[in-house]
Formats: structure tokens, C-alpha cells, sequence
């Protein structure tokens, strides 16, 4: 009962949603590097980035974030009346309400559910996908094994899919299960990728536990492993993770931080007070540490999501932005920038019906689907494990609660949802065909989405 009144809490949370403004990536003149500013301002260069660290750092040790976050939540007018709502119908009728809405927008549309939607357009431009039998889509070898490791979070963002916040404490991973996870990780040799998400997963107890687990096991058997942390950046100040940046330079880890915007007010409106400035200290953190360096060999990648009912811009050309804006204004260095789809469900989908848009949003991703992106599906080659251990095609079906079904040991004519105590290898499950539902448009609009950015 009571994680299910924290569920309920968390997922009423909605923020405003405030557009951005059409200039809001626009770069002044005065701003633009040019080829002037290439080696013979090196030195001026650096002296412009250590500037702006000063500039932007916090003085003294930061509290925590979850205090206000809280109370944002407690005061907010949205938050009250989602959680009248869930209180009533619960969180699975919720789930259910706004897959009819997307359904029902689709008849609007005369659009048949995705899969027939895929099949009919193969056949229009004579296209035979390998990844497609009998109007099932297949995966291939798994090389992704991703990790949602606890719901419990020091944000409540508005975008959020998997609606995490203060207050999911009870839906985190155990040591048994996060035990099980590195064994099928060591039983599968396909896997060159641990991808760690949440919720905030550094503030859960089996975080560091996986990290050091599966770095020293690739060591050993001289494997070649990519870790990622999918990281929020604020949690990088939180108390008592001090040194938790250290910790990730000291065991190679990738870090995926989210990033929506460059700008405070943007930022701070998808996100919470005061993320932004957090934000900003916590990649000067990571900076000094050697991350986003191109003499370096640690990974700093940032993630871009629209804060409203449009796809993103070119992932190539937003990077360039980006790259531009932070250095300039904030003296940050990173790699690469990733782009990901608004999907229609959770927040984003209340945030959709509240505003009449449901309709109009999946109008939009129907009429931008690009076949190019079928074949990059992040379903094709990544196996998402929920917190308890049940097994999912992607991370968006782990929060529509659509696990992956096989046959049960009991009874071979029994199927049920699969988790990770009923296979020996995450290779098993290549004989199961991927759940997909009218979300999944989401990941075929424009130039494709993923949990890796674009796939086209």
C-alpha cells in the first residue's frame, strides 16, 4: 500500500510545460567560433573556460535537492488532481486510460496499430526487413544489456517516462537481483554494453556494487565493456556522493547526463528550481576530472529531449549548438549530444490529454515515420531489466508493465512474463517476438529515436 501511494504521488507530477522560445538555439554572431580561434587562442581559450568555472561554481558543500522538490510537489495544483485521479482509478486504469487515447487518436487518423502500419509501408516501397516475420518484429543478438535499477530519484521532471521522484523508495533493485544481472552479463557474449539507469541508480545501494562487479570481471577476462550512467547531474552534489565522480573516472564509466537545454530558464521549468546552476557545477565536476576531453578517453555525452509536442532537430546541427553554447558561456567541454523523442505515455501522455494534443502529437510522429529507423530500434539489440528482474524489449515497455512472455517451467503450454531467474543467457529470448504497441511510433518519427539518440 505504501509503495503504491508513493507511485501515485510520483506519477501526478506535472509540471508546466513551457515551449521553447523559436529562438531559443539561436547562436548570436558575436558568439560563433571561427577559424580565427583555432590554435593561436588555445591558451586564451583555456583561460576563458577556467573563467567560467569560477563564475558558475557553488560555493561551499550544496545541499540536497530532495527538500524542495518535495514541497514543489506538495504545492503543485497538476500534481493534486493526477493524484485524485490515480487514487480512484490506480496507477495500471491510468496506464490503461492513456493507451485508449492514443489508440483512439489513431482511428481518428485512420492509422492501423504500428506493426501493420510498418508491414503496409514495406510493402508500398517493396522492402523486405529481416528484423520482420509474419508481421512480428524479431531482435538479433543482444549487445545492450540496460539496467533500471531503482525508481527513487532527487528530481521530478516533467518529461520523465518512467515518472521517478523523491518519493519511489520502495521500487529498488535487491543485491539478489542485481547478482543474477551480472551473471547474465557474464553468460552472454554478445553484450559489449552495461547501461545503468533509474531513477537517479548512483543513490541506489546496488549501484556501485554492479560498476565495480562487472569492471573488474571485464578486466579479468580481458572483455571489452562499455559501462554508461545515466546520470541527472544534480545527484553529483547530492551529500554523501562526494566522491562519486572519482568513482566513476576510477572504474571508466561512461556518463550520459541530461541536459534539455542550455539555457536556465528552459532547463529549470522541465526540471525544477535551481537544476540548471546544479547542472552546470556538476559537469564542471566532471570536466576537471578529464570527462569531455578529447585528449581523454572518458565519455561525457548529453542528452536533449523537447519540452513540448514537437520531434527534435537534427541531432548533428543541435550538437554544434550546444558544443558552441556551453564552452563560450560556461567554459564545459563534452562529446557527443543525443536527441530523444518525447513518447506518449506517463507524464508526457497526461501532459498530451490535458491539452488536447494526444491526437495532434501522434498525428505528427505517423507522418514523420521514416522506415530507415526500423532497423535501429534499440528493441533489436537491447534487453531492459526491471528493478524486480522482469524482462522487457525496451525501457518504455517497462513502464506500460509490457514484459517479455514465454513459456513457463511448469508447463510448457503456459506462457507468463519472463524475468531474469527463468533464462540461463539473455540470448534465449532471441525466439520471442517484441511487444510493440502505438508508443513505438515515438521511436520511428523523423530521424528515429533511441536511448542511443537518433537511429537514422
Amino acid at each position: 500500500m505504501m509503495a503504491m501511494k508513493h507511485y501515485a504521488i510520483a506519477a501526478a507530477i506535472l509540471a508546466y510545460q513551457s515551449s521553447f522560445a523559436v529562438d531559443a538555439f539561436a547562436i548570436p554572431s558575436s558568439l560563433r567560433l571561427t577559424a580565427s580561434h583555432s590554435s593561436s587562442c588555445l591558451h586564451s581559450t583555456r583561460d576563458h573556460i577556467e573563467a567560467k568555472r569560477k563564475e558558475w561554481s557553488l560555493d561551499g558543500p550544496s545541499s540536497s535537492l530532495i527538500p524542495e522538490v518535495i514541497e514543489q510537489m506538495e504545492t503543485d495544483t497538476e500534481f493534486k488532481e493526477l493524484a485524485k485521479k490515480i487514487s480512484k482509478i490506480g496507477v495500471d486504469g491510468m496506464t490503461k486510460e492513456e493507451r485508449a487515447e492514443r489508440r483512439r487518436a489513431l482511428e481518428d487518423l485512420g492509422v492501423p496499430n504500428f506493426m501493420k502500419f510498418v508491414v503496409s509501408k514495406d510493402e508500398e516501397e517493396n522492402v523486405q526487413d529481416s528484423h520482420i516475420q509474419n508481421d512480428r518484429l524479431y531482435r538479433s543478438h543482444p549487445t545492450i544489456l540496460q539496467l533500471n535499477i531503482g525508481l527513487y530519484c532527487n528530481q521530478a521532471c516533467t518529461h520523465c517516462h518512467v515518472e521517478s521522484s523523491p518519493l519511489r523508495k520502495e521500487e529498488t533493485m535487491s543485491a539478489n537481483v542485481a547478482a543474477r544481472c551480472l551473471e547474465l552479463l557474464q553468460n552472454t557474449p554478445t553484450i559489449d554494453t552495461l547501461d545503468l539507469t533509474g531513477g537517479a541508480p548512483e543513490l541506489n545501494e546496488q549501484f556501485r556494487f554492479l560498476v565495480k562487479m562487472a569492471r573488474q570481471w571485464a578486466i579479468e577476462n580481458e572483455r571489452k565493456l562499455t559501462i554508461i550512467d545515466r546520470c541527472n547531474l544534480t545527484v553529483l552534489l547530492e551529500p554523501n556522493q562526494e566522491d562519486l565522480v572519482d568513482f566513476l573516472k576510477e572504474n571508466n564509466v561512461k556518463v550520459v547526463a541530461s541536459l534539455p537545454c542550455y539555457g536556465e530558464d528552459n532547463v529549470d521549468a522541465q526540471r525544477g528550481r535551481g537544476v540548471f546552476q546544479r547542472s552546470i557545477a556538476a559537469l564542471h565536476k566532471l570536466n576537471e576530472a578529464g570527462y569531455g576531453s578529447s585528449s581523454s578517453d572518458l565519455e561525457l555525452d548529453l542528452v536533449y529531449n523537447p519540452s513540448g509536442a514537437f520531434l527534435p532537430p537534427s541531432q548533428e546541427s543541435l550538437e554544434g549548438d550546444y558544443k558552441r553554447e556551453l564552452l563560450d558561456n560556461f567554459g564545459i567541454e563534452f562529446n557527443n549530444l543525443i536527441t530523444i523523442t518525447n513518447m506518449p505515455i506517463k507524464r508526457f501522455a497526461d501532459h498530451l490529454a490535458k491539452q488536447g494534443q494526444m491526437t495532434e502529437y501522434m498525428e505528427l510522429l505517423v507522418n514523420n515515420y521514416n522506415p530507415q529507423t526500423v532497423g535501429g530500434l534499440m528493441c533489436l539489440n537491447t534487453i531492459s531489466v526491471g528493478w524486480d528482474g522482469s524482462l522487457y524489449d525496451c525501457d518504455f515497455n517497462q513502464q506500460l508493465g509490457m514484459g517479455i512472455v514465454g513459456k513457463s517451467e511448469e508447463s510448457s503450454a503456459t506462457k507468463k512474463k519472463l524475468s531474469i531467474f527463468d533464462i540461463e543467457c539473455l540470448t534465449d529470448l532471441e525466439k520471442y517476438s517484441v511487444l510493440t504497441d502505438n508508443h513505438c511510433f515515438g521511436c520511428t518519427a523523423g530521424s528515429g529515436s533511441s536511448c542511443q539518440g537518433a537511429t537514422a
